[in-house]
C-alpha cells in the first residue's frame, strides 16, 4: 500500500546497483581497486578503508537484489497515487454532528482549523505539512452538537479556513441533527457523535439523500446494523466508514506482498491495542490540573445527548467518559478493535467470522466503568483455514503489534512492514540452505518515507510498528490520512463511485465485532447465521 512518487515508482530489484560510474552514478559493472584508491587520493589513511567501505555497498546491495529475487519481490511495483495532482472539482458542503475531538480532526482533514490550533502548530512547525494538503472544495455549512461550547468551537472552525482555495460559505448551528437534515443546504454529513448514536443518524441521513460519513463503530446493535445496511443498499448515496489505516502508503504495499503470496498460506492473525494512561482508558473528565472540564446541564441538552440510551442523572464523568458504559459504546471492540479487523478485512477480505470467543474483564481500572480493561477475542474462519485473535490491554503500554503469520513468512504491519522468514519454510528452503536468507532477523522492511522496499541483514534493522499511524509519506510530503479518506468519500461522492470502507465492509465489520461484545456478556462462544444472517 505504498507509492513513491519520484518518477521512481518502478523498481526492478533484479539490477544490481553495485557501483558508481564514471558520471557519479550507480553501474552495475563494478569498481575497480584502482579507480577507487585514485578517487581516495589525498585524503590521509582513509584510502584503504574507502575501498572497504565501497566493497561494503556493494556486497550488501547485491545481497538485497538476491533477497528481494528469492522472495519474489524483484517485479514489485509500487502504485502511483493521483495525489497532489489539481482538479475542477464543485463545492459540497458538509455538515457535521457531534463536533468534540474526533470532529475537530475530521474537519482538519477538510482544510478548516480553530485559529489557536493554526497558532500551535505554527509555533512548532507542523502547519507547513497541513497546508501542503490538497484542497477538497469544500465548506463545512452546518454544524451540530448538544454541547454548546462545542458548537461554539465548531463554527469558529468551519469559519476559519486559512487554506487560500477553500471555500468559506458561512455555517450555520443546528440544534437538532434532524433539522440539519432536513436542510437543503447540506449535500453530505459527517456524523462523529457517541456510538449509541451512529445508525440511527445514518439511517435518517440516507432518507434525506444526505452522503454519510460514519465514525466507528458503525452500529449497537444487529437490529440497528441490519436496518441501516437495508438503508444503504437501497439508496442511491455515497456511504463511507470512517477508518483512515488502511490510506497508508504501507498498506498499499502490504496488499501486494499479500498477493504476491511472499509469505505463503496465512492461517493466524494477531492484532493487538496496549494503552497504559487514563487518558488511553477513557478517563477524560478533567483538565491537565485535575479539574472537571466544563460542562453542565445548563449548557448541555442531556436528554437529546442520551438519545434511546436510558435515563440516568447528568455527570460530567458520563458525558466525557461515555465509552465506559455499555450503554453507549462496545469499549474495546468498537473503539480499537473495529481498527484493526478493517486493517486486516481490507488487506485480506476475512468477512464475518464463523464464530466468535471473548474473554476478560476489569483488572486495573477499578472505577465505575463496565466495559473490560483486558479482552481477548478468538474469531474462528474454518472455510478460511483461519483464525484471527485479538488482545487489548489498558494497563500496559508494551508494543505487541501486528503480525500475519504465513507458512513461509511472517509480516508485522505497523507504520512500518517488516517480513521475516520462516526457518521451515518451503518456498525459500533453497534461499535458507545457501545461508542467503538468516531466519533470525527480519529480511525485508518497508519504510513509507523511503518509497522503497530494503533489505536489512542484521538485528540493528529491527524497529517496532507504531501503533498509532496519522501521516503517511507521498512524494515525500507527510499527509494525513484521515483527510486521504475523507478525499476518498468526496471524490466517489462526485464520480458515483463506491469508496474503500463502503457499507459491504462496513457490515461485516459490524457483525464481527458485535459478535465479540455478545460472546463477552453472555461468556459463550456465539456463531455467524448465515443463512438467516443473524448472530446464534
Amino acid at each position: 500500500m505504498t507509492e513513491n512518487n519520484n518518477n521512481t515508482n518502478k523498481r526492478d530489484s533484479g539490477k544490481g546497483q553495485s557501483s558508481p560510474d564514471n558520471t557519479g552514478q550507480i553501474s552495475s559493472k563494478g569498481i575497480s581497486r584502482r579507480s577507487v584508491l585514485k578517487a581516495f587520493a589525498g585524503i590521509p589513511v582513509a584510502g584503504i578503508f574507502g575501498y572497504e567501505w565501497f566493497r561494503k555497498i556493494n556486497y550488501d546491495n547485491d545481497k538485497k537484489d538476491r533477497i528481494a529475487r528469492e522472495l519474489g519481490l524483484d517485479k514489485m511495483e509500487f502504485p502511483v497515487q493521483d495525489y497532489g495532482k489539481e482538479a475542477i472539482r464543485d463545492t459540497l458542503r458538509i455538515g457535521i454532528v457531534g463536533f468534540g475531538q474526533r470532529a475537530e480532526q475530521l474537519a482538519a482533514g477538510l482544510g478548516f482549523m480553530h485559529p489557536d490550533e493554526v497558532k500551535r502548530r505554527e509555533s512548532n512547525n507542523t502547519l507547513i505539512n497541513w497546508l501542503e494538503q490538497e484542497d477538497l472544495h469544500v465548506a463545512i455549512t452546518g454544524i451540530c452538537d448538544v454541547f454548546d461550547l462545542h458548537a461554539e468551537r465548531g463554527l469558529a472552525i468551519a469559519n476559519n479556513s486559512i487554506r487560500h482555495r477553500a471555500s468559506k460559505l458561512p455555517a450555520k448551528r443546528y440544534r437538532t441533527y434532524q433539522d440539519m437534515l432536513a436542510d437543503n443546504n447540506i449535500d453530505a454529513v459527517i456524523i462523529s457523535t457517541p456510538d449509541h448514536h451512529h445508525s440511527f443518524m445514518a439511517v435518517e441521513a440516507v432518507k434525506a439523500g444526505k452522503h454519510v460519513y460514519l465514525e466507528k463503530s458503525i452500529a449497537h446493535t444487529e437490529e440497528e446494523l441490519n436496518e441501516l445496511y437495508r438503508v444503504v443498499k437501497d439508496s442511491h448515496i455515497t456511504f463511507q466508514l470512517g477508518h483512515q489505516i488502511t490510506q497508508s502508503t504501507v498498506f498499499k504495499q502490504a496488499k501486494e506482498i499479500i498477493d504476491k503470496n511472499v509469505l505463503g498460506k496465512i492461517t493466524l492473525i494477531e492484532t493487538t491495542s496496549n494503552r497504559n494512561t487514563a487518558e488511553g482508558a477513557w478517563i477524560r473528565h478533567l483538565d491537565s490540573n485535575g479539574n472537571p472540564k466544563p460542562g453542565d446541564e445548563k449548557s448541555i441538552d442531556w436528554e437529546r445527548w442520551l438519545g434511546s440510551a436510558p435515563y440516568v442523572p447528568f455527570t460530567i464523568d458520563r458525558f466525557y467518559n461515555w465509552t465506559k458504559w455499555f450503554a453507549y459504546d462496545t469499549g474495546l471492540i468498537g473503539q480499537l478493535f473495529t481498527h484493526e479487523f478493517d486493517a486486516v478485512n481490507q488487506l485480506l477480505r476475512i468477512g464475518i467470522p464463523h464464530s466468535a470467543s471473548s474473554s476478560g474483564g476489569i483488572y486495573y481500572w477499578k472505577d465505575n466503568r463496565e466495559i473490560p480493561d483486558s479482552l481477548h477475542c478468538v474469531f474462528e474462519y474454518p472455510h478460511k483455514d483461519l483464525t484471527l485473535l485479538y488482545s487489548g490491554n489498558l494497563a500496559s503500554g508494551r508494543n505487541r503489534g501486528r503480525v500475519f503469520m504465513g507458512h513461509d513468512a511472517s509480516m508485522e504491519l505497523g507504520s512500518n512492514i517488516k517480513i521475516t522468514v520462516d526457518r521451515d519454510s518451503t518456498q525459500y528452503e533453497k534461499g535458507i540452505a545457501s545461508g542467503l536468507i538468516d531466519t533470525e532477523s527480519p529480511m525485508i522492511t518497508f519504510n513509507p518515507g523511503a518509497g522503497q522496499i530494503d533489505a536489512v541483514t542484521s538485528a540493528s534493522g529491527k524497529y517496532y510498528a507504531d501503533r498509532g499511524l496519522t501521516n503517511t509519506v507521498i512524494n515525500g510530503k507527510q499527509i494525513d490520512v484521515t483527510h486521504l479518506h475523507l478525499r476518498e468519500w468526496l471524490d466517489c461522492i462526485r464520480e458515483n463511485k463506491i469508496p474503500s470502507a463502503n457499507i459491504e465492509v462496513a457490515y461485516e465489520e459490524g457483525i464481527a465485532c458485535l459478535m465479540a461484545h455478545r460472546s463477552y456478556l453472555e461468556k459463550r462462544q456465539v456463531f455467524w447465521d448465515e443463512v438467516n444472517r443473524k448472530i446464534v
